[in-house]
């Protein structure tokens, strides 16, 4: 969501980001690792010039505490099981200019993945 016009260069941002959020929530699947994930997303955003500009893992666990295993993110060995929700959510920051965040939550699930998360990801201008 933006308040007024957020330029070209960052809605540019947006459809990366959405795009490469929306290529790793495709991989999700039990046996997939949080690396694995995580190379997904960071790759993407990197081969269209953003890589720099994505500097925090892509997601975790949720369960009794908000941030809990699995991790997701570069080097984490953690495997994606069948019923744990996990979060995907990559971003971009440009400093000064503004930053893009678009998560969901995931169930992994026996032979994939649901997304539990129902709120629209287009960029929505107010």
């Amino acid at each position: 969501m933006a308040l007024g016009d957020p330029g070209s260069e960052l809605k540019a941002a947006y459809q990366a980001v959405q795009a490469a959020q929306s290529a790793i929530v495709a991989a999700v699947a039990p046996g997939v690792t949080g690396d694995e994930l995580d190379r997904i997303g960071r790759d993407f955003l990197t081969e269209r010039g953003y890589g720099e500009a994505f500097i925090h893992g892509t997601g975790h666990g949720i369960g009794l505490d908000i941030h809990e295993g699995p991790n997701i993110g570069r080097g984490w060995p953690d495997v994606m099981k069948a019923n744990e929700v996990i979060t995907i959510e990559p971003g971009v920051y440009l400093a000064g200019r503004g930053g893009i965040r678009i998560e969901d939550d995931i169930l992994v699930t026996s032979d994939g993945h649901e997304v539990l998360t129902t709120v629209p990801r287009n960029l929505i201008i107010l």
